[in-house]
Order: C-alpha cells, then sequence, then structure tokens
C-alpha cells in the first residue's frame, strides 16, 4: 500500500533498503537547505508557506528528531518484551525546541548523523529480532515495520519541505509565507 501523498509504498520495502535509505537522508535533506537561490537569505527556510503548516527548518527539525526516536524504539524493542513505545507530540516538540529558531546548517548536520545513527542500529539488528514487535496507540510494531516507517517520515517530510519552500519563494511580497514568523512556531 502506498502513501496517498507522497507515494511511497514503504510496506512493501526490504529492510536493506530501508537502511539504505535512511543512510542517503542526510545527504538528501542538506541540498534544500543549505543551497539557497541567488538573493534568498535563511529567512526562506523559516518561512511558514501556510497557516499550520510547518516550515523547511521546522520538518527538517522534526526528522531529526523522529531518526532518535525510532533509533530509541527499535533498541528497546530488541531489549524488552513487547514495551510500549511513547512518542512526543511533535507540535509540542517544535515548540519546546524553538525548532524554528535554530541553525539550519546545524539541524542539518545532527538530521545526517542521527539518520546514519538509525542506520547503523538498524544494521546491528539480529536476523530473528526484525520481528519483535513493541506497541505504539494499540497496534502492534515490528522492528522491520519501524525502518519502514523511518524511511516513509523522511520521504514524506522531504516532498513537504520541496512543497513549501515552492510555495514560499513563489509567494508575492507582503503575501502569507512570504515573510519570516516568529521564532519561535506557534502550531
Amino acid at each position: 500500500m502506498s502513501c496517498p501523498e507522497c507515494g511511497l509504498d514503504f510496506e512493501t520495502m526490504a529492510v536493506d533498503e530501508a537502511v539504505t535509505a535512511i543512510r542517503g537522508f542526510g545527504r538528501r535533506y542538506r541540498a534544500p537547505l543549505t543551497r539557497l537561490l541567488r538573493g534568498e537569505d535563511e529567512s526562506v527556510l523559516r518561512a511558514r508557506p501556510a497557516p499550520g503548516t510547518w516550515s523547511a527548518l521546522e520538518y527538517a527539525a522534526h526528522v531529526r528528531d523522529v531518526f532518535e526516536w525510532y533509533a530509541r524504539w527499535v533498541r528497546l524493542v530488541l531489549a524488552e518484551e513487547r514495551p510500549a513505545l511513547e512518542g512526543i507530540d511533535p507540535d509540542q516538540e517544535a515548540r519546546a525546541g524553538a525548532y524554528n529558531a535554530q541553525d539550519p546548517a546545524v539541524v542539518v548536520d545532527e538530521l545526517a548523523d542521527r539518520a546514519e545513527g538509525l542506520a547503523a542500529t538498524l544494521e546491528a539488528v539480529p536476523d530473528d529480532g526484525w520481528l519483535r514487535v513493541g506497541t505504539r496507540h494499540g497496534e502492534e510494531r515490528s522492528v522491520e515495520l519501524l525502518a519502514r516507517r523511518a524511511v516513509h517520515e523522511g520521504s514524506h517530510h522531504l516532498l513537504d519541505i520541496g512543497r513549501g519552500l515552492r510555495t514560499v519563494r513563489n509567494a508575492e511580497p507582503g503575501a502569507p509565507g512570504s515573510a519570516p514568523p516568529d521564532p519561535v512556531p506557534s502550531a
């Protein structure tokens, strides 16, 4: 089954493909967050394309943290029997971490490091560990599914970043999304 929005068919992805994809996110996120167009500054990365939609920088900071959460969940599932996989509210985490006030270059470096850490964690999963499960929101999630969902998170939000940057760049001066928002996200 493919994601109806981004088109990624993550449910049939092989784990070795997932590891390769995760490892590649550092490079894939670096380009849109460090290579600005002529005349642009970092404000384009902080601008929200629409009310309630994160900026490119906020999405990147979220993915950076998501990779850390997934690495922790994989280690927990391998160490415990059917653990509960607790998560953090993404919007609350964005506000508390002031995602939109962070340095884009630092966020990209940290995202790359955490993607590499998650990939290394997955490479260390023993053959009998892929089907071990934890529970999240009452649903069983195997290590294999966690790896696939991490790829979906990274892919889907990279698409969100691309769409958001196109919208911000195409906005007329003074239009919503054309100016940088407050440094602390409001959503």
